[in-house]
């Protein structure tokens, strides 16, 4: 079900937004769920907190309580031990109310960084599949029509005759994963990615021996051999060998992470 799907379906709701935090917090100001009274979509963190936002919500819904502001306090009481405090503003959306939150989601999903995946094989529908429910705008890029088939509904796919002219299109601080048919078109794409020094990962799949054929090429063209350091390959690291599709997904995943959103705050 999609976001419009369930403001559709779910009115009278209720949003819980988190206004302001202090501390450590399982989620940061700005974020928001809403909340029917059978249904969810989002999360406010988890845990007790969500609960009591979840429990008033549903008291505001019923008649029994107004809109207005929870103060959550992640202590020890609360069967929390984040240590901060986290206040949830209610509000019953009203259809202006419920416009504004569809706004402000679509802007949200507007926001999220890109990732244009060159390739539909096993490895681009596993990683597709991976990064579906992510915070990122994944483009699905093929010369193949029939490899698109199949795709999670929320890939946007292209299909063109020219991959790498598509790498011009990526927004700054995105990310390039190669993963196409056929080496000559991988090393096309990622001499178009290494040129930009704005994105925040490029990879491509293959082996030590590849990389060091790619490295030669890009000296045979002339290229500063010293952007092959940007240069992720092998994707996925090296302290897995499974190399299932799926795990190789999963092990792309956590890298495109920690590039584009960067590491985790102490």
């Amino acid at each position: 079900m999609t976001f419009d799907d369930f403001l559709l379906r779910s009115v009278p709701i209720v949003l819980a937004d988190i206004t302001v935090t202090k501390g450590s917090t399982p989620r940061e100001a700005g974020t928001f769920m809403i909340v029917s009274s059978k249904g969810l979509w989002g999360t406010i963190g988890g845990g007790n907190l969500e609960f009591a936002a979840i429990d008033r919500a549903r008291a505001i819904l019923a008649g029994q309580q107004s809109d207005g502001m929870l103060t959550f306090t992640l202590g020890p009481d609360s069967g929390q031990c984040c240590g901060g405090v986290v206040d949830v503003r209610l509000t019953t959306l009203d259809p202006a109310g419920i416009e504004a939150v569809r706004a402000r989601y679509a802007e949200q999903q507007r926001q999220q960084p890109d990732v244009f995946i060159f390739g539909a094989g096993h490895v681009g529908h596993a990683l597709a599949a991976a990064l579906a429910p992510l915070p990122l705008r994944v483009v699905m890029v093929e010369t193949r029509e029939n490899e698109l088939d199949g795709l999670p509904p929320e890939i946007e796919t292209r299909l063109v005759a020219m991959p790498e002219s598509l790498v011009a299109e990526i927004r700054p601080g995105g990310g390039v994963v190669i993963l196409t048919h056929d080496h000559a078109l991988d090393f096309l794409i990622a001499a178009e990615a290494l040129k930009r020094s704005d994105l925040a990962y490029v990879g491509m799949i293959g082996s030590k021996t590849k990389r060091g054929v790619f490295a030669h090429h890009l000296a045979r063209q002339g290229v500063d051999r010293s952007l092959m350091d940007r240069l992720v390959l092998p994707i996925g690291g090296n302290g897995v060998r499974d190399k299932r599709p799926e795990v190789i997904a999963a092990l792309v995943a956590a890298e495109l992470l920690t590039a584009i959103l960067g590491p985790p705050v102490a």
